[in-house]
């Protein structure tokens, strides 16, 4: 289904209505949609679309994973999470994990940035320049 301009202005307006704070307000966006289905504005299916397309990508871009070469320090952790959210804002959904993969360093993926300072990631980059 083609987006038209109008959908995706009226999309992205339903998104604005159910942030708080930067934060996406799940009661919100359900109340929001019910009201759009029981009223049927002109084009509120093209404009629903665009609205869970960018609910997606706003999920989408709070969500961080962390990979460490082995089990990161509780303060470790707080040093990572204060930066982020210094960077991105507060209200990122952080989850750690172990790869031994990575032999040393850290991996860091936000929404689409990816921040790789891994050993593992530096070999390669050698690899590839011979």
């Amino acid at each position: 289904m083609k987006i038209n301009k109008q959908a995706r202005r009226d999309g992205k307006a339903l998104l604005r209505k159910c942030l708080v704070n930067g934060r996406l307000d799940e009661a919100r966006a359900r109340e929001i949609v019910k009201q759009v289905i029981a009223t049927k504005p002109r084009g509120y299916l093209r404009a629903l679309t665009h609205f869970q397309r960018l609910v997606q990508l706003h999920l989408d871009s709070r969500r961080v994973r962390v990979e460490n070469a082995v089990e990161s320090s509780p303060q470790l952790m707080e040093d990572i999470r204060v930066a982020l959210e210094k960077r991105y804002g507060p209200g990122l959904d952080i989850t750690y994990w172990v790869n031994p993969n990575l032999i040393g360093g850290l991996k860091i993926r936000v929404g689409s940035d990816v921040y790789d300072g891994s050993i593992h990631a530096r070999l390669e980059d050698l690899k590839s320049a011979f």
